[in-house]
């Protein structure tokens, strides 16, 4: 039992260090290339893996929607991942991914499992256009050489969700409340996001709060962007929240994970005082308690852009 606590706890820890675990599955050969290719998914965002279950197709559900599977008494719907990637599985559909992404528990059917692999994130890299497509966020090189061919790739999750289940787009902030959000003239808030679907709401989400937003794609292109603001600002005898409101940041993200950009942040004395929120899919105690000891101001679920709207505006009146 205490091998067993020993191993919860050393896996949960693994996202203060910038490291994380992937889950490695197949899903057969691919239509253009003609090969099996290797694929991941942060072993944080799955619950189990079950072998196939019946499936129960409700009218109107299309491809890639295979239907409803009853699992521990609980109905989830189930994703052809397969089709959505455009690959045709060797063996059939024989495993489901059972996952948990901002609140929501939905179901992949995949070929087959391959293994659990620690990396790192600087291991991971953002996918060059064309590589993967839609759906393809990152490409995780599995080989510590960073010469290595061994590659996966991480699929972007929000997006496929967000193209497939409907209930996954009402993300539509309300009318905006009749309130100023508190932050200087000319300054910007620095958002850290890999996922093309989230960028695209949390900007959306900024511009009706009445926030300028600079965008980035990994932690660690907004660290560096945070550090050349922090020096302009040191040389010109300015305060850092003349330049910066506030950094929103994702947790995973390829080359810096949102713990470490976090905690580079609230490390510096020169950035310290920056308002951090968290926005991320990953939910659990185990990520909030994170999420407190890196130095956070705030945390909130994909996609619940008006509690984003909320938790902003007070860590802007507190930063006051």
């Amino acid at each position: 039992m205490d091998n067993f606590q020993k191993e919860i706890d050393e896996r949960a820890n693994l996202a203060l260090s910038n490291k994380f675990e992937l889950l490695l599955f197949r899903l057969g050969s691919d239509q253009l290339k003609g090969k099996s290719e290797l694929f991941g998914i942060n072993v944080f965002k799955l619950r189990e893996i079950v072998p196939m279950q019946t499936i129960t197709k409700a009218a109107g559900m299309n491809s890639p929607l295979l239907g409803m599977a009853s699992i521990r008494g609980q109905f989830i719907p189930v994703i052809d991942l397969p089709a959505v990637a455009g690959c045709v599985p060797e063996t059939g559909l024989n495993l489901l991914l059972v996952t948990e992404y901002a609140r929501n528990t939905q179901a992949f059917a995949v070929e087959s499992v391959d293994n659990i692999v620690r990396l790192d994130w600087s291991q991971v890299h953002t996918a060059e256009a064309g590589i993967g497509g839609r759906n393809i966020t990152s490409i995780a090189c599995l080989d510590t050489d960073k010469q290595g061919s061994e590659l996966a790739m991480v699929l972007d999750v929000e997006q496929i969700l967000y193209d497939i289940i409907p209930s996954s787009r009402g993300v539509e902030p309300e009318a905006a409340k009749p309130r100023a959000f508190n932050y200087r003239p000319g300054a910007v808030a620095i958002v850290a996001e890999d996922s093309k679907v989230a960028r695209q709401l949390l900007e959306q989400g900024l511009k009706s709060m009445g926030i300028p937003a600079l965008m980035f794609n990994t932690g660690l292109d907004a660290w560096e962007k945070i550090k050349v603001i922090s020096q302009e600002v040191q040389a010109a005898g300015e305060s850092i929240h003349d330049r910066i409101a506030m950094v929103l940041t994702d947790l995973e993200m390829p080359e810096m994970d949102g713990f470490t950009l976090t905690r580079n942040i609230k490390r510096d004395p020169i950035l310290k005082t920056l308002p951090v929120v968290i926005h991320s899919s990953l939910s659990g105690s185990a990520n909030e308690d994170h999420v407190r000891k890196v130095g956070a101001d705030g945390y909130v679920a994909k996609f619940e852009l008006n509690e984003l709207s909320d938790v902003i505006f007070n860590v802007l009146e507190t930063a006051r």
